[in-house]
């Protein structure tokens, strides 16, 4: 049994307008973090990455990346998202990002979607670092 396998995984991802933000977020949780296999889409985990954390790098979220996690959850591989949306943006990939946001539904992963909502994530009780 691989070392992921015995650590929940949480998915990084935001909008380029929220990316600063979750870098940051990451940063100042960064003990929180290090429990965890870290999986983000193309440039937001490259952030991440570049804070010291081993972070799996999937494709840009316009590239498939958020559909990449989508297929993750569905496969019971990842078990929390934050997901740093820009409500007022333009998403040529909206298809993509609803599509992960119902798998997030369908399978009752706790989702994340501004900095309010991670913190309350990051300071559950309920969520550990061991496989459920």
């Amino acid at each position: 049994m691989s070392d992921v396998s015995l650590k929940k995984t949480v998915a990084l991802i935001a909008h380029d307008g929220k990316k600063t933000a979750l870098v940051s977020f990451v940063e100042t949780h960064r003990s929180w973090f290090e429990q965890f296999h870290l999986v983000g889409t193309g440039t937001t985990g490259g952030r991440i990455a570049a804070l010291g954390l081993s972070v799996e790098c999937l494709a840009s979220g316009p590239l498939g990346g958020d559909a990449q996690i989508a297929a993750r959850i569905t496969e019971g591989f990842v078990h929390a998202v934050i997901f740093f949306r820009d409500p007022m943006g333009k998403h040529p990939h909206e298809p993509d990002i609803n599509m992960l946001l119902r798998q997030c539904d369908v399978h009752s992963i706790p989702l994340a979607t501004n900095v309010s909502t991670a913190h309350l994530l990051v300071g559950s009780h309920g969520f550990g670092s061991s496989p459920s």
